[in-house]
Parts: C-alpha cells; structure tokens; sequence
C-alpha cells in the first residue's frame, strides 16, 4: 500500500525532532558545561555546536533532509522548492526538539545551576538562550538584530552552496561535517554581538525551556528590553537573504551545460536532468 501523506509527514517531523534534540543536547549541554561547570572555553563551545549540527544532520538526513532550522526550511521553501505544506510541521518538530533537549541539559545540570546561580538570573540564562554581546559586551537589540541576519545569511549562502548539486558539493556523504564546520567557522567569526543563534529553534525552545523552569527573565535580555524576538525573526530574515544572494550570484549561472564545460576530467559529472551521474 502507498504510504499516505500523513504518514509521510509524521515521519519527518520524528526526524527533524530527533536531529534537533541531537544538535541542542550537544550546544546547549557545552555552553553550561564552560559556564557554570568552568570546563572549557569559547572554542569547545564553537566546536561542540558545529559537531552536535554534523551529527544531528546525519541523524535526519535521510529521512527529513535534516533541515533541523526553521530559517533553513523557510528558505529551501522559497527558493528550492520544498513543500510548503510542510513548513509548519517541521518548524514544529524542530521547537520541540530544540525544547525536550534544553529540558534534559536543565534536568541534567540542575545541582550546578543552582550552586552557581541559586535565583535563576541573567547570569545563566545564556546558558539556554543568546543575549546581545554575550551578556558583557556593549551590544543593543538593533547590533544583535543585524548580526543575526548577517550571521543567517552567510549559512544559509553556503548551505546552498555545499548542497547545490550542479555546484561542487561535497562528495559521498561529507556535506554534513562539511556544514558543521561552517557553524565552526561562523562561531569563532561572528559569535560576539549575539551568540550566533542563526536559528530559531535553537533560541526559542531552549529559552522556553528555562522560562518553564524558573528563569523570570528569560524573554529579555541584560538591559531589561524584551528580546526574544530578535534571534527568531533576523534569522528567518537573514536566511532568506542568504537563500537569495545564492540564486542571484551563483545558482542561477549554474545549468547542465555550463557545468559540462566547466567540469574538469575527474570530478563529478551532471547529467541532462541537473542530477549527478551513478
């Protein structure tokens, strides 16, 4: 019997909501082992998150396409042609992965949380959800806003970049540790003016999470402005810019005849369709 739709999309919201938990069990549980454990540093937590995104896209990759971001579904839904159908579905699943994980990392190191920061203030609260300039530094909502759509949009650029069939993927099934550097990479460059969320999930559920669980301040930020909002929508911004520049500057040059000519002897071939050659 042909599997129904319904079935179908069930199946890819566990994926995207298994990938998710993956990525947020990694980032979320690395950021309070450096800030309340005192273990670490800022690379093991720009690791860490890049490794917990490598090993979340395999966990749903096959499945869902991994997506496990929902700036990334809006975009491949804009410009790739994903379903529509199945935005909010997956943007869903991806929420509830981001939250049960923050859940569990909470459950997890609750003695820790409660030594180092027994009212459950700002102080940790960047644990669970990102802050203009990490807290410390001289950052507003509108640096924060910006660097989130710059930030969105150099992943998602090469997101397509890495992905594009007719471009130079990566070979085999590389394309998620190759993406999990990016992240890497995105974090060591553009992790100063607000913890490079690039993702909505990420901040959303983790900071409902801590809410439910005692964090009073959760929605604002260090300044006492109300800031949830901006690691949700200069993603979805940013992704969509990303998404776009990609098709302006390199997707739309890219056609089965000029990658034939431009294909060195060696390297992977396109066939008439735009698909990889067996």
């Amino acid at each position: 019997m042909a599997e129904t739709k319904t079935s179908c999309i069930w199946r890819e919201m566990s994926a995207e909501f298994a990938g998710t938990l993956v990525l947020i069990l990694f980032g979320v549980g690395v950021v309070a082992q450096v800030v309340v454990g005192g273990l670490g540093d800022h690379d093991s937590i720009t690791w860490a998150w890049g490794l917990g995104v490598t090993l979340g896209v395999y966990t749903a990759a096959r499945i869902s396409g991994a997506h496990l971001n929902p700036a990334v579904t809006l975009a491949l839904a804009t410009f790739k042609g994903f379903p529509w159908r199945k935005v909010v579905p997956y943007w869903v699943a991806q929420f509830l992965g981001a939250f049960v994980a923050a859940l569990i990392v909470r459950w997890n190191y609750s003695e820790v949380l409660n030594k180092a920061d027994p009212d459950h203030t700002i102080k940790t609260q960047g644990v669970f959800s990102t802050l203009p300039g990490n807290g410390a530094l001289p950052i507003g909502t509108w640096g924060a806003f910006r660097d989130q759509i710059i930030g969105t949009a150099i992943l998602l650029f090469l997101i397509l970049a890495l992905t594009d069939v007719l471009n130079l993927p990566p070979l085999s099934n590389l394309a998620p540790l190759i993406i999990g550097l990016l992240v890497v990479a995105i974090g060591m460059a553009w992790g100063t003016a607000a913890g490079y969320a690039i993702n909505p999930a990420r901040d959303l559920g983790p900071r409902f999470a801590s809410w439910l669980t005692g964090y009073d301040t959760a929605w604002k930020d260090q300044y006492g402005n109300l800031y949830f909002w901006v690691p949700i929508l200069g993603p979805f911004i940013g992704g969509l810019l990303g998404a776009w520049l990609y098709k302006l500057l390199i997707g739309r040059h890219l056609t089965p005849e000029t990658v034939a000519e431009a294909t060195p002897t060696g390297t992977i071939a396109v066939d008439a369709e735009g698909d990889p050659e067996k």
